[in-house]
Parts: structure tokens; sequence; C-alpha cells
């Protein structure tokens, strides 16, 4: 994922080269050897250990997992979670896939691919329904619609598949594509300059600093994958399905208490992440909250479908991704998102 909120500037470039150098500033949880063993709850019961690998930095689309450490969600279910934080190409899939961490966070376009790469992962939850990928432009290019997107510069990070699935979808005519380097400094000095961006990040950003900006989302050309999915180990889900089970349990109250509430857990995020602001959280939560409820029920938060993973394997296959679409079955899960 990548994949953020906040300050995809200059600054935030340097701070996350930091954050990868300096990871466990950030670390929410167990201690820093892991060794939670002699954690008990006060009935003297052992909190399994867990470590949750974030896809980047602490922010919005992260808010649910906060929420479940901030409100005792994870102590509920009798576990001890470590969050650790991501960055800049962060390999989640790997490290989740070597057991490194047990859970990681990411989309399911990532870890169709992972499994293709012979990493046994596992998603069990989506936390957002639709994507929040977007193509931020200047209001003043008049451009409304991703099909009227030209004559313009546009970053995007290169082979990536929503940027083949655009190359294939639409005109761009007069459309000169450049690589994304995570700032939105060139975006802001050029009127007809436009760049790939998290609806809940940066064209926040960019208002805050005087643009006026207009967003399209990629997900309404008919790519949209799962994004912010908690996936496992897959060794790990067969041989201890009660853990996977009280994990995507606390996670899942950790998100239906963030967009209903995100107050108390973006204080603790900004505290994981001392980029953020607690005015760009709110915004992220705001946002977020349509992509992952979009019909207003929180109760329904994380489902998944089987044609929703078809269809994006269909599609990886055909961009050249994916060697066989036939196997995005073994990619997911259902059976831990019923409510008891």
């Amino acid at each position: 994922m990548n994949h953020g909120i906040e300050e995809m500037t200059k600054r935030n470039c340097r701070s996350s080269l930091r954050a990868l150098l300096l990871p466990m500033l950030f670390v929410v949880g167990c201690n820093d050897s892991q060794d939670t063993s002699n954690v008990a709850t006060s009935d003297g019961e052992k909190l399994a250990p867990v470590t949750l690998a974030l896809n980047w930095l602490p922010d919005s689309q992260h808010g649910g997992f906060f929420a479940a450490q901030v409100h005792g969600f994870f102590a509920e279910q009798r576990l001890d979670v470590t969050i650790s934080p991501g960055g800049p190409n962060a390999p989640v899939a790997q490290k989740v896939a070597l057991n490194q961490a047990q859970f990681g966070v990411g989309n399911s376009d990532q870890l169709l691919m992972a499994r293709q790469q012979e990493m046994d992962v596992v998603a069990v939850f989506a936390a957002m329904q639709n994507s929040p990928r977007c193509i931020m432009v200047h209001s003043e290019t008049g451009i409304t619609r991703l099909a009227d997107l030209k004559d313009v510069t546009l970053a995007v990070g290169a082979g990536k598949a929503f940027v083949e699935f655009m190359k294939r979808s639409l005109p761009l005519d007069g459309v000169t594509t450049v690589p994304y380097t995570g700032s939105i400094a060139p975006f802001l000095n050029d009127q007809n300059f436009a760049q790939q961006a998290y609806v809940f990040s940066e064209p926040h950003v960019a208002k805050s600093r005087g643009a006026n900006v207009h967003s399209m989302m990629v997900s309404e050309l008919g790519f949209n994958p799962y994004s912010s999915c908690l996936f496992v180990n897959g060794k790990v889900l067969r041989n201890d399905p009660t853990l996977v089970k009280k994990m995507v349990a606390a996670v899942r109250k950790g998100w239906q208490q963030y967009l209903a509430d995100p107050y108390e857990t973006n204080l603790a995020i900004q505290r994981a992440n001392p980029e953020m602001n607690t005015e760009s959280l709110q915004y992220g939560a705001e946002a977020i909250r349509q992509l992952c409820v979009p019909g207003d029920d929180v109760g329904s938060v994380g489902q998944m479908n089987d044609t929703r993973w078809q269809t994006i394997a269909k599609q990886l296959a055909e961009l050249g991704f994916l060697n066989d679409a036939s196997q995005y079955s073994a990619a997911f899960t259902t059976r831990f998102l019923s409510v008891d």
C-alpha cells in the first residue's frame, strides 16, 4: 500500500525515511523484543502476542486498528497487539508470509499479486469497501471526469495496476505521465499538473495550501479493489483459527468505534506519527466513513464477497499482473465475518 494521509509532501518524504530507519519510535503495543509471554489480564490469563504490520505510516486509513488498541477491544479478546508502522514500499506481505508479523494491512489487488509470488497470505476483513484512490486536478482546468482528463502532466506510480487500467480505459489525449514522487509540491506550482492521491489525504493538504482541487475516483472506472484489508499468515490461519477469529472481532469493533467517534483514536495516531495533525486526521476519518460503509450501515463494516474478488482477479489477469485469475478464492475467506 502504498498509500497515506496528510503530508505527501517533501517534508513527509523525509520523515518517511526516518520512520523506516527508526520504526520503533512509532510502535504501539508490546515491547521491542516482542516477548509478551508474561503479559496477563486482571484475572491472570495470559494475553496472546500478535504483531500487525501496517502498509504506511499511521494515519486515518488505520483508524479502526488503532481504535481496537485504544478502546481495549484487543484486550477484550485476550490479545496483546503490537502495531508496527510501514512506509514507502513497505514489504508488508513479505513480512506476514515469513511470519515476522502474523497480520498485515493491504489492498486486495496487492494480496492477489503477492500470492502469485508464492506468499501465503489470506485476507480476512476489508475495512474499505471502495478504494480511496483518486486523481486530483486543479478546478481551473475544467476537468470534472476522468474521461475528460487531457492536456495535463499526470504524476502516477510506474507499473501500478490502476495506472494500466486507466491507460486502457481512457483516451488521455495530450496527457504526459511522469513518476509520482510522493510530493504535492509540483501540483501546487502548476495548474496543468495532476496526480494520483488518496481522497482522504492529498486533496485536503492541497486545499489547505490554497489550491482549488477537484478529485475523481478511479473506482468509478470499475477498478475497485478492497482497501485496508486485514490479512493473515496462511499457516497461522490454518493452525490457529481461534486467534484469527478474535483478531477479526476486535478489529471490527475498532472500525465501528472509529467511524462513530474518531477523536480519541486520532490522538493516539498523532502520538504514533507526530507528522500528522488533528485537523487532517478528522478530515480523513470523515472521508473514510463513506468508503467503509457506503450504505451507512456500520454493522456491515469489513464484509467481502466472492464477486468482488473474482472481478479484480480477472482485471489483473487482463492487465498482465496475474497468470491465473481462477485461483482468486484462495486469497480471502469470509468465515470470520459473521457476527455471533
